[in-house]
């Protein structure tokens, strides 16, 4: 018994890692000390009724924010523990196969459990008060999808100390993502943890679509409304043509390995180019999908601290929705060195050149709103200024790529790594922070502090630099990506140590900036500067009317619209001596709380878990659990309420009490 036991662990469990058993040190010691502060300080109530079963559009933004952050972490030690391996010939800080596992979490942790979920906290965060909406369209759907993501995040993380992480790389290719060459259960992790996270991506881009479209304030045409909305319209559009082709393409892998089906072997008629077809059909709208937001930020932030109307406004709505379209005509240029016919090659080529003109366009709209503007050097424009020469390098390296001859020398090399960490790192994650710090007073009701953030600041502009230059040298230089290590010979005689030297010091850099910021927002929460105008920044769209933090129903009364930058026109007319007509108040109609979304996606999880290890004994309770979840749901008929007018009035006067 106890022999069978002990056999169970030791493959259930994974060992033979000092680094991964100090990673369960800190796993037991970190949930310890969860569950020590909640029952100390009697917080199991407050955190099932505030946050699980909570539909507030605002508090799921938050925990989306949350989560992200903490994949940030991970994402970012996978990368240093990368750039220490590589930093010198013949390093054996990592073994080969723990390397293949660590770059596989990286890539696939920052794209779709960091860049996706920091995505849909600013729009959960923001949407719905640019668009005068005290909502989203779908708040139990909402719920549902952040439970979704973070069961799916929860399951591939588990990956690292159970069953073995995924190493087949962040794509996961057939046939190495096989049963003949991955037996082990890391791939299916990797399938179920994106399964369901995906399905949560998709019911957050209908539920944005659906809101944008019909829950806007009176008044406010499309062409009057935010472009950071406008850039969350087209990314959820992608969404939903993007992310069934991954649903489709990961279930397909899964019945390969489950059932023995060869959708993506060479044998009985299956081809594995298939599912680099279909990966990157997904693949490449996502990197849009993620980076067209932070183009909408980017809008936000330099209309505001210029002090001017956004350049070009229909330009750059234009612009996205054309992004939108072309990106799903670009995806063969992953593969040039495929094989297909040249008239293929040049058709994807010039696509991915076209894609680049709408690009070029809002860059130039963003310096021509600068361009005589009253410009404050804020720390959500400083990262915006950080990004606009980072991007259009990264722009010009992918017109490089997109030369399909000259793809044959650069491909799989560490050009391309340079390249889409330049445009994932500038354009994202540089947008992103900007929106974290732009929106931050109006989430929380403080600043972070101004000081900090600048440190952090240089260190992540100038660690990205050091890092990534020297990779683009390098690529040219022969040295391929997923490389775990190399010798002397070409460490040293063709110059490749000195360099990989280099880039592991910018990437130390980058995660001295993180942790300035942690650093930041610890300092903050306790002596940042309180936003007491519910308007910090002088911002000129709807958000900025009302306090900071917003009340549950955002707005008391529904404003209305006549003008894009509404907010800004209102501040005018203020000055100008002309005062709003007077409202009344009336009650608010607003969604219940449900449990429901967390108990369906803790079925999934079980699912999941089952089908990662091909236990049908927990896989298909976990189904059954979803299905009855659904059941509930459906005779769910007690799922509204109102807000008194007195409730509301006392808030009001609350909160306007203490806003200028």
């Amino acid at each position: 018994m106890w022999e069978n036991i002990k056999e169970f662990a030791s493959t259930f469990f994974v060992t033979g890692d000092p680094l991964i058993y100090g990673a369960d040190v800190a796993i037991v010691l970190t949930s310890i000390a969860i569950v020590f502060v909640l029952t100390y300080f009697k917080k199991w109530t407050w955190l099932w009724r505030e946050w699980i079963t909570t539909v507030d559009h605002k508090k799921i933004g938050i925990m989306y924010l949350i989560a992200s952050l903490l994949m940030l972490f991970r994402g970012g030690v996978d990368a240093l523990l990368m750039r220490t391996q590589l930093a010198l010939p013949n390093m054996k800080f990592l073994q080969a196969d723990h390397y293949n596992a660590v770059f596989t979490t990286h890539g696939t942790i920052m794209i779709l459990f960091m860049a996706m979920p920091l995505m849909f906290a600013l729009f959960n965060l923001v949407v719905p008060l640019q668009l005068g909406a005290r909502d989203v369209a779908y708040p139990f759907l909402n719920s549902l999808s952040f439970w979704l993501f973070l069961m799916g995040a929860m399951l591939f993380n588990l990956s690292f100390v159970i069953g073995g992480s995924p190493d087949a790389g962040w794509l996961s290719y057939p046939p190495l993502s096989e049963l003949s060459h991955s037996p082990g259960v890391g791939q299916n992790f990797y399938i179920w943890g994106i399964q369901i996270s995906g399905i949560g991506s998709l019911a957050t881009g209908i539920n944005f679509l659906v809101t944008i479209l019909k829950m806007r304030a009176p008044g406010m045409k499309m062409m009057k409304m935010p472009l950071f909305s406008w850039s969350v319209l087209s990314s959820s559009i992608m969404i939903i043509f993007a992310f069934p082709i991954l649903t489709v393409t990961l279930a397909l892998l899964f019945l390969d390995r489950f059932l023995g089906a060869h959708f993506f072997t060479m044998d009985l008629g299956g081809n594995p180019m298939l599912y680099v077809n279909l990966i990157w059909m997904w693949g490449h709208p996502e990197v849009y999908i993620v980076v067209i937001p932070a183009f909408g930020i980017f809008s936000e932030v330099v209309a505001t601290f210029s002090k001017k109307k956004i350049f070009g406004y229909k330009s750059m709505v234009f612009s996205m929705m054309l992004i939108s379209i072309v990106s799903f005509f670009t995806w063969a240029h992953h593969f040039f060195t495929m094989g297909s016919s040249a008239n293929v090659n040049v058709f994807f080529a010039i696509s991915t050149m076209v894609i680049g003109i709408p690009t070029g366009v809002k860059v130039f709209n963003w310096l021509f709103t600068m361009f005589r503007g009253r410009i404050t050097i804020s720390q959500p424009m400083l990262w915006t200024l950080g990004f606009i020469p980072c991007f259009v390098v990264g722009g010009a390296t992918g017109v490089m790529l997109a030369v399909a001859p000259a793809d044959y020398q650069y491909h799989n090399s560490y050009f391309l790594i340079a390249h889409f960490h330049q445009v994932l790192i500038g354009g994202v994650v540089f947008g992103y922070l900007a929106g974290m710090y732009y929106w931050w007073p109006k989430v929380f009701g403080f600043k972070l502090d101004d000081r900090l953030g600048k440190w952090a600041f240089w260190m992540w502009n100038i660690g990205f630099y050091v890092c990534f230059m020297p990779q683009y040298a390098l690529g040219f230089m022969g040295m391929t990506r997923r490389l775990y290590t190399y010798g002397s010979d070409t460490g040293w005689d063709l110059g490749w140590a000195p360099l990989n030297l280099v880039s592991t010091v910018g990437a130390f850099l980058m995660g001295i900036g993180f942790i300035f910021q942690v650093w930041q927002i610890s300092y903050s929460i306790r002596k940042g500067e309180r936003d007491l105008t519910g308007d910090p920044w002088g911002g000129r769209t709807l958000e900025w009317s009302i306090p900071s933090p917003a009340p549950m129903y955002n707005f008391a009364v529904e404003p209305h619209v006549t003008t894009d930058d509404a907010w800004w026109k209102v501040k005018e007319d203020r000055a100008k001596g002309i005062k709003p007509a007077p409202v009344k108040l009336e009650p608010i109609h607003m969604p219940k709380n449900s449990a429901i979304p967390f108990i369906m996606s803790v079925f999934w999880f079980i699912a999941g878990f089952g089908f990662v290890f091909d236990w049908m004994w927990m896989a298909i309770p976990g189904l059954v659990g979803v299905a009855g979840c659904m059941l509930a749901r459906s005779f769910s008929y007690d799922t509204d309420y109102y807000i008194p007018v007195d409730e509301i009035e006392r808030t009001e006067a609350a909160l306007r009490g203490r806003t200028v």
